[in-house]
């Protein structure tokens, strides 16, 4: 009961907003802080008490939900997601934070944070099929609002679309969803949706075409939410468009339910498939890296220069997963919590600029080193994170991925995949250089 109590608090919290009277700002603020900050402090027990001897799911309830289809509330964690969980509470903690200065429909606003957290954490919690896919399409609803009302000015295109890329892809894997579960009904005479009983039974019993296709359904689904070269282009308006804690968010958090996806459902509920699949997940991923690290470098805009890096970046998390082995998966798992915090901050310090300049051009900046060193010092903590420099957090995921790349699928892959690491390290350095060393000429940064 204590990890459903986690799970729901923020929605709970967000329900007693509601009869908060809208006027009064500084509790409603204040509320949802504190409820955010004891969702993580709750949290942390479940990382101190979690046994790492054990591959087993922990902190597990499994009591029946819609008895006659077999579908059960069951949840638990383990070492995939105890990460990615506790990840979701500090993030979203850290994002009411920085959303202190929000001047519209602050008690609404609040809402929608607390009950994107109770999705995004049902994502990771869950064990029974249908209950996942409910939380999967349950997160969309929150953040398409984010966006939507308190996003830039286009925020109404960036949501819209991010909304239909999303869903549709979703759509897919819901069909894929029903065919398994009576597929698995038929061959083993048990009515259920439970992760675990599928991932014993169901490879054994569908022959490699149809694993293919419904492998495809799947993969869908994950690869625009990641989101993978080519189904990568809502991510770029989406970014620009949220507000700063959405940006931080989405970065965090809802592109690693992607990469979850696929390590909770891709690879052991149809190994062969995925197998098979290797080389173009491989190729898609390296074209991915290059690809967003070259249009990070020409950008002009300071977040969208963010975005593109996280397509860069995520790219090294699906290589090390289809590379298949201890190495690349470890890396892929750690790149992830990297890729959260690294990236995360980096879009709160454009925020804070944003929010006295009102521009994020890369042109109207120079010289902030001089006028702001403290926060060049932060900024440049992040920014060498990003890039993986040795002693950073960024360079043990990376190296890892790279690792498990060449042993698992070849040193061509790995070679290809490593320029990432040299345009990150061009089109950051670049870009820090002209934020905070060049000459502080523009009055309005003085």
């Amino acid at each position: 009961m204590f990890l459903t109590f986690i799970t729901f608090l923020p929605i709970i919290g967000a329900i007693l907003l509601a009869f908060f009277p809208k006027e009064n700002e500084g509790a409603i603020k204040q509320t949802a802080l504190a409820v955010a900050a004891a969702d993580f402090l709750l949290s942390l027990y479940l990382w101190t008490n979690f046994d790492n001897s054990t591959h087993k799911m922990q902190f597990g309830l499994n009591i029946p939900w819609i008895e006659s289809w077999g579908i059960n509330y069951h949840i638990g964690l383990d070492g995939i997601s105890l990460l990615l969980y506790v990840m979701t509470t500090f993030l979203t903690m850290i994002c009411i934070i920085a959303s202190w200065d929000v001047k519209k429909h602050i008690r609404e606003y609040m809402m929608a944070m607390l009950a994107l957290s109770t999705g995004m954490l049902g994502v990771f919690i869950s064990l029974d099929l249908f209950m996942f896919y409910v939380f999967w399409e349950f997160q969309l609803v929150p953040m398409y609002i984010i966006v939507g009302v308190w996003g830039g000015p286009r925020r109404i295109y960036a949501a819209v679309k991010f909304f239909i890329y999303t869903a549709l892809g979703s759509l897919l894997m819901l069909v894929a969803i029903i065919w398994i579960y009576f597929h698995i009904k038929e061959t083993t005479g048990v009515a259920t949706a439970d992760i675990l009983f599928i991932t014993d039974h169901l490879s054994s019993t569908v022959p490699l075409g149809t694993q293919k296709w419904l492998w495809a359904a799947f993969f869908l689904a994950f690869a625009i939410k990641v989101p993978m070269f080519p189904f990568h282009t809502w991510l770029p308006d989406a970014h620009v468009e949220a507000p700063t804690a959405g940006s931080v968010i989405l970065a965090g958090v809802l592109l690693k339910m992607g990469t979850y996806g696929f390590l909770r459902f891709n690879l052991p509920f149809f190994p062969q498939a995925s197998y098979e699949f290797v080389d173009m997940v491989a190729v898609l991923s390296i074209i991915g890296i290059a690809y967003g690290a070259l249009v990070a470098m020409v950008q002009e805009d300071l977040k969208k220069l963010v975005a593109y890096s996280s397509v860069s970046h995520l790219g090294f998390v699906m290589l090390g997963i289809f590379a298949l082995n201890e190495y690349g998966i470890q890396g892929a798992l750690i790149q992830n919590i990297n890729h959260g915090i690294s990236t995360g901050a980096l879009f709160l310090l454009v925020g804070v600029i944003y929010d006295r300049r009102h521009t994020r051009m890369i042109k109207e900046f120079g010289g902030l080193s001089k006028q702001m060193p403290v926060y060049a010092i932060c900024f440049m903590i992040a920014a060498l994170s990003s890039i993986g420099l040795p002693g950073m957090n960024g360079f043990v995921g990376e190296f890892l991925v790279l690792l498990g790349t060449f042993q698992g699928i070849g040193f061509l892959y790995a070679a290809c995949a490593t320029s990432g690491v040299i345009l990150a390290a061009c089109y950051i350095l670049w870009m820090f250089q002209r934020v905070m060393f060049l000459e502080l000429s523009n009055p309005k940064n003085m």
